[in-house]
């Protein structure tokens, strides 16, 4: 490996128990300075004195070599102590498991043994390079230079969101069914197609089809395709939405809705990866990823037999749960900003903003509908404002209609906490990362709200 330019060595942790693998990693990776932890709390240790931005965590560790139980303790404790650290698992216990399982558990990669030295360096590598990224955007963010939009353009400040992207990006290389579950409106069909364009298909095309919205006598047609004749009006081959999809990603939304009948022949092409098209004595054979989505208690509908629990199984190797916009503290200004800016110009150029009703407007209403109900909503209130901010009636939305029964807290601290973090993510959306303005929507000074962001590590 080449040594790096800088002149003070960025940290690498390497947290593996045989001595004779640790020294050959010390010496390959010269481009850092390497910290080595043969244990967990080595590896505790060395990550509370030294803050490494990247760790390389064998699984088998002592006193279970040969499983990965305390291998996954010390990630935990890891993410736990220092969420932003990248973690590179490697293991040679269970592989596809094992890999899921990490990622699952917050892992930024995985690497398979035996190690090839000069591949573990590329993925540690753009592990510290993404790092640099996020230590750049978070300085950006700071000095109001963020327009908080991640993955596939989604727009967010939310936590909650951000962790869903996150584990898109981690599972978009992974060759795995990915099963987004979430109310309607809350954008999975965006979220599935930023996960193709983040995985090695990107360049294969992305077919997305609503199931609940085909007839279901013409589904099996639109997925499968048919034959030249194979009923009447068939007067040309088609090939159906998983042949066009071929080296791509098909994203099935609704899945849910699909007839039993259906199931079976859905089942049998994600185990065999061949297709019939209907009328057809060919199989023909298909890379296609499935991503699928729906709203529906899959869970409820199994146990009642409306759903196969061995499709269920292929197609949720990885669950994506999607936090409603409700869920989402402070992202309902930032999307209804986004919104405006987007459908004022075409719409009613006089529009320049939103009075502060509307903000509030905004920001207390619960939006059942989530983020496809308030972009229809800002687009309506648009269309219909007479001045250049648009006003809480423009938005014809009732203030004040939050949930009276949260969940109690049974930690003082921890409610404070939380009740501080949902508060300043609301005074920053709404002032647009304005600090001195935010400050003064929460009744405290700059400095008490620059101590707070410090504190809660939350970027102004």
């Amino acid at each position: 490996m080449t040594k790096g330019a800088a002149a003070t060595p960025r940290k690498l942790l390497v947290v593996e128990d045989d001595a004779g693998l640790q020294t050959q990693l010390k010496w390959a990776y010269d481009d850092y300075e390497v910290l080595i932890a043969g244990d967990h709390d080595a590896a505790l240790d060395l990550l509370r004195a030294e803050e490494p931005a990247v760790v390389t965590l064998d699984l088998g560790l002592p006193p279970d070599p040969d499983g990965t139980r305390e291998g996954f303790r010390v990630l935990r404790a890891i993410l736990e102590m220092k969420p932003d650290t990248k973690v590179v698992v490697v293991s040679g216990h269970g592989e596809r498991a094992s890999a899921l399982t990490a990622i699952a558990s917050g892992a930024w990669d995985f690497y398979q043994k035996p190690i090839d030295i000069e591949e573990l360096g590329l993925i540690v590598r753009r592990a510290f390079h993404v790092r640099d990224l996020e230590v750049e955007n978070a300085r950006l963010a700071e000095a109001g230079a963020s327009d908080n939009r991640v993955l596939g353009g989604m727009i967010t400040g939310a936590p909650e969101m951000l962790k869903v992207a996150r584990t898109i990006e981690r599972v978009a290389n992974l060759d795995v069914s990915v099963m987004l579950l979430g109310a309607s409106g809350t954008g999975k069909e965006l979220l599935a197609r930023a996960l193709h364009e983040a995985s090695a298909r990107r360049d294969g095309a992305f077919v997305a089809i609503n199931c609940a919205a085909i007839p279901e006598n013409l589904l099996e047609s639109e997925l499968f395709g048919h034959e030249k004749g194979a009923f009447t009006g068939a007067v040309k081959t088609t090939e159906g939405k998983i042949e066009l999809a071929h080296d791509g990603t098909l994203f099935l939304d609704e899945v849910g809705d699909i007839p039993l009948p259906l199931q079976v022949k859905l089942l049998r092409f994600l185990q065999e990866r061949t297709i019939e098209r209907i009328g057809g004595r060919k199989a023909i054979a298909v890379n296609t990823r499935i991503v699928c989505a729906t709203h529906r208690d899959l869970d409820a509908m199994i146990a009642a037999g409306s759903f196969r629990d061995d499709l269920y199984y292929r197609l949720a190797e990885m669950v994506v749960k999607i936090p409603s916009l409700a869920e989402r503290p402070g992202d309902a200004v930032l999307l209804a900003r986004h919104f405006l800016h987007q459908y004022a110009p075409e719409m009613n150029p006089a529009v320049r903003g939103f009075a502060s009703d509307a903000l509030q407007a905004i920001d207390e209403a619960r939006w059942p509908g989530n983020v496809r109900e308030l972009e229809n909503r800002i687009k309506r209130a648009v269309i219909m404002a007479d001045g250049k901010l648009v006003t809480k009636d423009d938005l014809d939305l009732a203030a004040g209609t939050g949930d009276a029964d949260e969940a109690a807290w049974l930690n003082l601290r921890s409610a404070r906490e939380a009740a501080d973090r949902v508060a300043i993510r609301r005074a920053m959306a709404q002032s647009e990362g304005n600090i001195s303005a935010a400050a003064k929507l929460l009744g405290i000074s700059r400095p008490t709200l620059y101590d707070l962001l410090k504190q809660y590590r939350m970027h102004g």
